[in-house]
């Protein structure tokens, strides 16, 4: 047993496409069981299904999955895990939206037509093929701490950015007389349901996506064969992973929520809740003046022991 096995903490992602008509009768039971099980994190539903990270016990894990399991269609959905030392969120919130990733194409539905999945195993030899075409779903700065050998980098900074981006770029395939090959990855999989659906529609036939996406790869493949480089960012207090689903090296800027290294933190541009070399230049010193206030009652609560109402959900 590893080290990781060991950890008091379980930390489950999910997501599950299935169609729910009444999605403000769902919330209220879920968000009051995942209170009384003190569980947290964030979930999400939408009429298209339902898609979050949650963590805590695991008594009390399995009985909000038991939970889920009930929900129209859930009755098999697939899920991922992990394990921390502590709880990886401040607070729990069940939130509708009216996608659970958003792509901003309603006519897209991952149930009807999606890409070939592919498992952990098999996906080397499919992004090693030279015919092949491998993106990265994710935006830019989850990308610039780690990706597959090879991956292009459509540099979105939103997933709704994505469709524009892959147009242009299968005009440019196409333009070299080549048949598009296309392999597509993201975090945990939801993004690519969408993205290779996507791809589907437009007339691209050869689409593959690794199913469990880049959690299940580096849970699954030895780091000695992986053609992963670097850290995967993970929406939560961990903020990265590595192989094995090690807590990573990064931390985060609690202004623009990119990952932050150590390099960062070195630089003058980097102030503890308030700017980082990344945002820096993004933002006012109205907004800058703001963050610090904000940075400062929070310091001002935790001495205090008490949760500051602002508190930043990760």
């Amino acid at each position: 047993m590893s080290d990781t096995a060991l950890l008091p903490i379980r930390i489950v992602a999910l997501y599950h496409f299935t169609p729910f008509e009444d999605i403000a009768s769902l919330r209220a039971p879920l968000q009051k069981l995942c209170d009384r099980e003190d569980i947290k994190g964030i979930l999400l539903l939408a009429p298209e299904g339902i898609n979050g990270t949650i963590a805590g016990s695991d008594e009390g894990m399995e009985r909000v999955l038991e939970h889920i399991r009930t929900l129209p269609g859930c009755e098999n959905f697939e899920y991922k895990e992990a394990r921390a030392p502590e709880v990886p969120f401040r607070r729990m919130k069940v939130r509708l939206k009216r996608e659970i990733v958003t792509m901003g194409q309603p006519n897209i539905d991952p149930r009807k037509n999606v890409g070939q999945y592919v498992d952990p195993k098999d996906w080397n030899a499919l992004i090693s093929d030279p015919e092949t075409i491998v993106i990265d779903t994710r935006n830019d700065y989850e990308v610039a701490i780690g990706t597959f050998k090879r991956a292009e980098d459509p540099k979105t900074r939103s997933f709704g950015e994505f469709p524009e981006w892959f147009r242009k770029r299968r005009k440019e395939i196409e333009a070299q007389g080549k048949t598009p090959k296309i392999a597509m990855f993201c975090t945990g999989g939801i993004r690519c349901e969408k993205s290779t659906a996507f791809a589907k529609s437009e007339g691209v036939e050869e689409v593959y996506h690794l199913k469990g996406g880049i959690l299940k790869y580096l849970e699954t493949i030895p780091e000695e064969e992986s053609l992963w480089e670097g850290e995967c960012f993970v929406f939560d207090q961990r903020v990265s992973v590595k192989h094995g689903l090690e807590i990573g090296k990064y931390d985060v800027c609690h202004a623009c929520r990119r990952p932050i290294s150590e390099k960062d933190k070195a630089s003058s541009l980097f102030v503890q809740g308030v700017s980082c070399p990344h945002c820096h230049n993004e933002r006012t010193e109205k907004q800058r003046s703001r963050y610090e206030q904000r940075e400062r009652q929070e310091a001002l609560a935790a001495e205090r022991g008490v949760p500051h109402l602002g508190e930043r959900q990760k």
